[in-house]
């Protein structure tokens, strides 16, 4: 007995004196790969302020950016400090730090959704910067509390169904866009996306150990820039531009914005409608990233994870940035690509110094973003295939079960976008009243189902597809494992969720979906009865369905 004990003590000392190593070479890989799909963000959010809400550049990169830089920095270094804690617990010098930064989806909804509405409606950007302030406020809170419940949740819930729903984000909203972007373009995205996919899948290494990240940004820029001799002008970079992109060049530290914050509360009522709905989605989201991380080898507090999110996003918004922070998919891509800590502290820094310095504006007009689209769709490739590789086969369909609500609600993205475009065309050029442009583009969506496009399917469907995603997803992983009492509970939960607007329904109220809802309720009853049958015995036409979980 005493001599388990003293090795025992020996083991516990030496991990306590365990030393993790802070950079490996593996961080190079990372750092270029995370940080530039950060540098993406960063510019598409820049776009946004600057050319859709119209907001000044002096609130631009005098306000804004160097408050998204300051809260960016605080997640980066925390995330890099869990994953110090973690690799010092276990011993490890492979522990790979959470990913982080601010939320893609959340980025085009309060921009879209709150500030540009506001913005319109009161002709002051001022007043659509306020309000994001205040969606961010309580969206914040929202983020803390959860953190609380979130491990409970995170315990019933079916792996599949958690990295279902996750891959359903990554296959449509992570991984489309750039995959667009770069057929495009494809001279210069094709060709960065074989530089990428020969080093990260095909483990090429580049001379010197250059990061794949780094060449293809490089040679991106090559073919740019090279285009432009021959009057090709891919990429659609000048002289001028970045001429003109110095302008912005300069310093500027992060100011309280307490004021603007507490007085966009008079828009509370149109806020709330989806500061609630998507509070919870963030919480969903956390939690699949951190199941994500805990199935690539790493495991992470739920709920230090969802309150650090909150209280750095808390401390953004009364700095000034309307953007709320989340984990980011993508913890097994960086860490397969050889990311461990130092990658994480190496983003932070970096943001401080794009966003305090202006050089965002410069970065714009030297880079082409086609060159960056390859590695986002890497990230999204990888995510796709963890929810197969790290779960059990029969619970394939599962998976692809939780996917359909974000093909919805995708493709009603596209549907929506395209509609809007043409009615502000068609304005615009003289072709149809001002006043008309409503009743014109209900009628377009009304005419829809004659040509095979189920549009109103797709809007309840996708409505809250990260919540309906996870509990389809759960249904299926109970169903196929004949556990018919807790799909019964989840497709009860989903019958509530729906009730009350968070999943089916474009905003929370009372009966927003009821036909659905009651949908739910049914299925949830004859799942119970099932349950109480207690039959034990069943055929499948398909037993390769119901084969041993995947080594």
């Amino acid at each position: 007995m005493s001599t388990l004990t003293g090795t025992s003590g020996r083991s516990d000392l030496s991990k306590s004196e365990f030393k993790p190593v802070l950079w490996t070479s593996g961080d190079w890989n990372a750092f270029f790969g995370f940080g530039t799909n950060i540098l993406v963000n960063m510019l598409v959010l820049t776009g946004l302020l600057r050319f859709v809400l119209k907001m000044p550049d002096s609130l631009v990169f005098g306000r804004i950016l160097p408050a998204l830089g300051l809260m960016m920095c605080l997640s980066t270094f925390y995330y890099a400090y869990l994953a110090y804690r973690l690799a010092q617990k276990t011993g490890r010098n492979d522990v790979c730090a959470l990913p982080s930064g601010v939320s893609v989806p959340h980025m085009f909804i309060v921009t879209f959704v709150i500030m540009l509405p506001i913005t319109i409606k009161t002709g002051d950007p001022l007043k659509g910067w306020s309000a994001g302030l205040v969606w961010v406020f309580f969206q914040s809170f929202i983020l803390m509390i959860g953190g609380f419940i979130a491990p409970f949740i995170r315990k019933i819930t079916p792996r599949a169904a958690l990295l279902g729903t996750l891959a359903g984000v990554s296959v449509t909203f992570i991984s489309m866009r750039p995959a667009l972007e770069m057929y495009m373009t494809p001279q210069i995205g094709l060709v960065c996306f074989a530089i990428i996919l020969v080093s990260w899948f095909g483990g090429v290494k580049y001379w010197r150990g250059i990061p794949a990240g780094l060449v293809a940004i490089a040679v991106g820029m090559v073919i740019a820039w090279g285009s432009n001799l021959f009057g090709l002008g891919l990429g659609g970079l000048s002289v001028k531009g970045v001429g003109d992109a110095f302008a912005n060049f300069g310093f500027s530290v992060p100011i309280p914005a307490v004021g603007y914050v507490f007085s966009g509360f008079e828009f509370l009522g149109i806020i709330l409608v989806t500061a609630i709905p998507f509070g919870i989605y963030d919480l969903v989201e956390a939690m699949d990233n951190v199941e994500s991380a805990e199935a690539a080898g790493d495991e992470y507090p739920t709920t230090r994870v969802l309150t650090a999110d909150g209280v750095v996003s808390l401390i953004g918004c009364l700095m000034g940035n309307p953007f709320i922070n989340a984990v980011y998919i993508g913890h097994p891509g960086w860490k397969a690509m050889g990311g461990r800590i130092g990658y994480s502290a190496a983003t932070g820094i970096m943001v401080v110094v794009l966003a305090w310095f202006g050089i965002i504006s410069v970065l714009l007009a030297l880079v082409p973003v086609v060159a960056i689209s390859p590695i986002l769709l890497y990230i999204g490739m990888l995510i796709g295939a963890q929810a197969f590789q790290t779960t059990p086969v029969k619970h394939a369909p599962a998976i692809v079960l939780a996917l359909t609500p974000h093909l919805a609600a995708w493709a009603k993205l596209q549907i929506d976008t395209m509609l809007g475009s043409t009615m502000m065309a068609a304005t615009s050029v003289g072709g149809l009243a001002a006043d008309k442009a409503d009743a014109v583009k209900a009628a377009a969506i009304a005419a829809l189902p004659q040509q095979g496009v189920f549009y109103h399917g797709l809007e309840v469907m996708g409505g809250g597809s990260i919540l309906g995603g996870l509990i389809l997803g759960a249904i299926g992983v109970f169903i196929i494992e004949r556990d018919f009492e807790k799909a019964s509970a989840f497709a009860l939960v989903g019958a509530v969720l729906t009730y009350f607007g968070f999943m089916h329904g474009e905003a929370v109220g009372i009966g927003v979906t009821p036909a659905v809802a009651f949908a739910y309720a049914v299925m949830a009853a004859g799942l119970f009865a099932a349950s109480r049958l207690g039959t034990t015995e069943h055929y499948s036409a398909h037993p390769e369905m119901h084969a041993a979980p995947a080594e």
